[in-house]
């Protein structure tokens, strides 16, 4: 499957998270995080919609292209796949976070 994603880090990246969880009513799309390390916070996306916008700092895009893959780490969706977990697990195959509603929360929660 092929996607696109954005990477916030630690505490920034929960807030953003359950931030996103309230704005779609507990549905925000595919969101991983990790235990370890920098404790990112991967929220997955449609492909072809992180390259051609502009994030604000903070955030880490990750896409694919000609000549450029990216990789983001991704869950098992059963069982256990420490130091990784869905905040959010995928409900259907082309089900990803908004990419607009998420750079509007990222502005306003990362200033």
């Amino acid at each position: 499957m092929q996607f696109d994603a954005i990477r916030v880090d630690g505490d920034d990246g929960r807030r953003l998270a359950e931030w996103m969880s309230v704005l779609t009513g507990g549905e925000p799309g595919p969101v991983v995080v990790e235990e370890n390390g920098r404790r990112g916070v991967y929220f997955l996306l449609p492909p072809g919609t992180t390259a051609h916008r502009s994030w604000p700092r903070g955030v880490t895009r990750f896409n694919a292209g000609p000549a450029h893959v990216s990789y983001v780490p991704v869950p098992a969706l059963t069982g256990k796949t420490w130091p990784l977990a869905w905040r959010f697990p995928p409900t259907a195959p082309d089900r990803f976070v908004h990419p607009l509603l998420l750079r509007s929360a990222v502005r306003e929660l990362l200033p």
